[in-house]
């Protein structure tokens, strides 16, 4: 289906040119301006992601809002954007997440603060033009082009060792993507196009999707990241600014998983089944093992770094065991860790803003001095360790029923998940927040100021509203998730 208004490209270039605009005008001198044209601007590209919402039909499994403007035209590269179920929750995801980094990002923020603004809006708008991206190559420079803004932010803005974590979080998911390049460059000599849709139709022989299944895992398992590609990211969620962390937690980790969906799977069905012990086992490891890292950590942002980890396991776990159940779960699970992520991230910002530490024996008795922070990180707490009618339930309930289908052992070991994240979790809650004050700088702690309460509970709203009721999701995503895998399980192999 056709746009007649351009939906995508408004919900694509109003954040970058936004950003753009801040940063040409902007400097410290005006930095009030600045936050209220970088919300603007983060403002008007949620509005424009909402008819994604209001005007998607549902049922259908075709692509939506699509655009189709001629680019290279001696290469057959086209800008073609569009989105189906599996696809369109991301863009709103990413635009509300954008707003809220923005909001959590106004006092604290205080040098460069134009940079700092317009780099989150670039990032947004690229963002979403990896989610509709219907052309290979155009998918490619958006998916290459979210590197630069994230390297900068961690870069900049970061902690003590940001050099170090900026450089590896580059050079792993730049390095990881060039095989990427070479499977595209091989899908477009076999077909002559960079048309997505087409080579969901092109038939290739099973050791061709092979090496075009393994080309592409490397790239998006670093994205994820799946063990064991994933030592870079609690590094660059501890050095991140917390504006970063959200993101890169919220959506960032997303864009990787979504290129399984977009590309592994549909081109590549037959390597895909044949080689889903791989990926199952990858999964697991990161279910049950990067739990119990996670478990030991002192550090309160490595510890949700590697509990995203851990969470997005269950994501590539449900992917891969081939049915409804498995597949939409994963779905949900994606859109619910953008919000519990992000929420983690940002109530650790919150005490690391006044004390100015994320060691765990630094805290003890939060409780008594920030009531209502201490409130909201319980909700976001318990919704990391899958609490019912929280969202954190829906997705991992999900992945289970459909991994008991496929193999009881399986849903098993990817149960333990539900033990081993209320462990680390609501251990951390219970040595930060409960029990005595543990020190003056804890005394002398203050609750939340007006902007952090608001930001908290648009979060808090999302997690219960999403863990209540799912259906407008599954709705949405039923009819492709349903073609997604007809389309695996009929062989193209000629």
């Amino acid at each position: 289906m056709s746009s007649a208004f351009p939906t995508l490209s408004a919900a694509i270039w109003i954040p970058i040119l936004a950003g753009a605009f801040v940063l040409a005008v902007g400097n410290d001198r005006n930095a009030g301006i600045v936050r209220g044209v970088s919300l603007f601007g983060a403002l008007l590209g949620l509005l424009a992601t909402l008819p994604l919402l209001t005007s998607f039909e549902r049922g259908s499994a075709e692509m939506q809002f699509v655009e189709l403007l001629p680019w290279i035209d001696r290469f057959q590269v086209n800008y073609h954007l569009g989105v189906d179920g599996i696809s369109v929750w991301f863009p709103l995801l990413t635009a509300f997440i954008t707003v809220i980094v923005v909001v959590a990002g106004w006092e604290v923020i205080e040098e460069k603060v134009a940079q700092y603004m317009a780099s989150f809006l670039i990032l947004s708008g690229l963002m979403i033009g990896v989610f509709c991206a219907l052309d290979g190559l155009l998918f490619y420079v958006f998916f290459e082009a979210t590197l630069i803004p994230m390297y900068i932010i961690i870069g900049v803005w970061g902690g003590p060792n940001r050099v170090y974590a900026a450089f590896k979080f580059f050079l792993y998911t730049l390095a990881g993507s060039l095989l990427t390049l070479i499977a595209l460059i091989y899908l477009y000599l076999k077909s002559g196009s960079f048309d997505i849709l087409v080579w969901h139709k092109l038939p290739l022989s099973l050791d061709e999707q092979i090496m075009i299944f393994l080309a592409f895992l490397v790239a998006f398992a670093v994205k994820v990241p799946m063990w064991p590609v994933h030592t870079w990211l609690p590094d660059a969620h501890v050095e991140a600014p917390t504006g970063g962390s959200v993101v890169l937690a919220a959506i960032m980790l997303k864009l990787g998983a979504y290129g399984f969906l977009r590309f592994s799977m549909p081109i590549a069905p037959d390597a895909s089944s044949s080689l889903s012990w791989l990926i199952l086992s990858m999964s697991l490891v990161a279910v049950v093992y990067i739990g119990f890292v996670a478990l030991v950590q002192t550090d309160m942002k490595k510890l949700v770094a590697y509990s995203s980890i851990a969470h997005m396991g269950f994501v590539t776990l449900g992917f891969f065991i081939f049915n409804q159940m498995g597949v939409q779960g994963a779905i949900v699970q994606m859109i619910s860790h953008g919000f519990i992520s992000g929420a983690m991230f940002l109530c650790i910002g919150v005490m690391y803003d006044r004390l100015h530490s994320r060691n765990i024996a630094d805290y003890g008795g939060v409780v008594n001095t920030m009531p209502k922070f201490a409130a909201f990180f319980m909700l976001f707490a318990m919704a990391n360790s899958g609490l019912p009618a929280t969202s954190g339930f829906v997705g991992e309930f999900f992945v289970i029923l459909g991994a008991v289908g496929y193999n009881f052992w399986i849903a098993f070991a990817a149960a333990t998940t539900l033990i081993l994240g209320a462990a680390y979790s609501l251990w951390m809650y219970k040595r930060v927040v409960f029990g005595a004050i543990g020190n003056d700088k804890v005394a002398g702690l203050t609750d939340l100021n007006r902007r952090e309460f608001a930001m908290l509970a648009v979060l808090a709203v999302a997690v219960l509203a999403m863990g209540i009721y799912p259906k407008p999701v599954t709705d949405m995503t039923d009819a492709s998730v349903a073609r997604l895998l007809e389309h695996v399980a009929v062989s193209k192999i000629k």
